[in-house]
């Protein structure tokens, strides 16, 4: 018998009243007794969109730390958009759980960090390149938006130089993850994080620690965090 941990998830309030949980809870612990887990302990966050950040989530935070604390390398969910909706929120999902060599099993036997199966790869891919025409996209509104304020100042208006321009959203995320987790990590420790994590440059480089620094002080952290 193996121990795992079981993450339940409900996108409404009125789901939370309704018997979500509990079918989603049926489902796992089927599954767990048929292929022989024992589910030792439950995570669950109500009312949360399944597009919402799994680093935002409350009960998926409190996941980690229980996974980061006693050992346990399996969680079971009903399906993968309980895990999460968003192609996003599931592949930063499975980052972390590969990163802390975690499998999540749905209740029907898929397993989400299967990093063998081509169309789990290929859609890795796919939020890869809808990351980079977010960032595009960011990017191009921000400018606008100073060309606008250029000209009716009469002077040219530039913001912050480059912290985004070189690194996707999901890179943020997990930088996020492990500055959360390990408040003492250095800059060399993140970068070793990110590659081991698959996080890397579009050019398949290791991100470099002045490119982690940048989105370090983009996301208002500083010095005094622990990281030199």
């Amino acid at each position: 018998m193996t121990d795992a941990i079981a993450y339940l998830r409900t996108s409404s309030a009125a789901n939370v009243d309704g018997d979500s949980s509990e079918r989603q809870r049926l489902a796992i612990q089927q599954y767990a007794d048929t292929h022989h887990y024992i589910v030792v302990d439950e995570f669950y966050d109500a009312a949360v969109s399944g597009a919402d950040p799994v680093e935002t989530r409350k009960g998926f935070a409190a996941m980690l730390d229980r996974i980061d604390g006693n050992g346990v390398r399996v969680v079971l969910v009903e399906d993968v958009s309980r895990f999460a909706r968003s192609l996003m929120a599931q592949e930063l999902g499975v980052l972390l759980m590969q990163q802390r060599k975690v499998r999540v099993l749905t209740s029907n036997g898929d397993d989400l960090t299967e990093t063998d199966d081509p169309s789990r790869i290929m859609m890795r891919q796919i939020a890869g390149a809808f990351a980079q025409y977010e960032k595009a996209r960011t990017v191009a509104k921000l400018k606008a938006a100073r060309d606008r304020k250029s000209q009716a100042a009469g002077h040219r208006i530039e913001g912050a130089k480059g912290h985004r321009a070189d690194v996707p959203s999901m890179v943020f995320g997990a930088v996020k993850e492990i500055v959360t987790r390990f408040p003492s990590v250095t800059l060399a420790g993140i970068v070793n994080e990110l590659t081991d994590g698959g996080l890397r440059t579009t050019g398949r480089l290791p991100y470099s620690q002045t490119q982690v620094a940048r989105v370090i002080k983009a996301m208002g952290l500083t010095k005094e965090d622990g990281r030199k």
